[in-house]
């Protein structure tokens, strides 16, 4: 499973995937967020299933999502949220 997240850096917002050297920059927290879902849906619907973990600025997840790539019969990836762990402000 391939592993998304998003975490705050100075300045601004990463989203980083454990494969890739080069995270990407935002300047807020939802640009990273829609990036994120984003790329873990394109991943997920090229087959592969993928974590999507939030963080907050303390470094706390904030959300975590399971994207499962399609089944045979289905169109498109399925996200699962599976856990909230702080409540968000």
């Amino acid at each position: 499973m391939r592993q998304v997240i998003v975490e705050p850096v100075d300045g601004g917002w990463t989203v980083k995937v454990e494969t890739v050297d080069n995270p990407m920059m935002f300047v807020s927290g939802r640009a990273a967020e829609d990036a994120a879902r984003d790329l873990a849906l394109k991943l997920a619907g090229g087959g592969e299933d993928v974590e999507l973990e939030l963080r907050l600025r303390g470094g706390e997840r904030a959300a975590r999502f399971v994207v499962l790539a399609p089944v045979e019969h289905e169109d498109r990836p399925l996200m699962l949220k599976v856990s909230r762990d702080v409540a968000m402000a």
